[in-house]
């Protein structure tokens, strides 16, 4: 616990752009699980829960809808972690690049979750 906070402290008067990604980070994997639990609907007993290129749409219960709410816990909380695990062990610049990647993966989330959505 004391490594996370004197790197968040490191991260905070160093690298204040890597800190505004973290925040950036942790406010979009928020913003998909409030999404991805909205748009549950456990009420339905089939929806739409994924899609391939040869058979189309993939019908399955709202319970498989669960996995949108676990991404955003694991992409807001984890991956921020790691991020600061990877700011320890190999620099700003790698830590940076991590939370990028992690951003377009919500992004991609939320692309995918609004078109089931559409869908189903």
């Amino acid at each position: 616990m004391k490594n996370f906070l004197k790197d968040l402290k490191q991260i905070y008067i160093s690298e204040r752009l890597t800190l505004v990604m973290m925040i950036i980070n942790l406010l979009g994997s928020i913003a998909l699980l409030i999404f991805s639990i909205v748009s549950l609907s456990p009420g339905s007993a089939v929806v739409k829960v994924g899609y391939g290129d040869i058979g189309g749409y993939r019908d399955g219960s709202w319970a498989d809808m669960l996995a949108f709410p676990l991404l955003a816990i694991i992409f807001g909380v984890f991956h921020n972690l790691i991020a600061l695990r990877i700011f320890r062990k190999r620099g700003a610049g790698m830590a940076k690049f991590f939370i990028l990647t992690t951003t377009a993966l919500i992004i991609g989330t939320f692309i995918v979750l609004i078109r089931l959505s559409k869908e189903g």
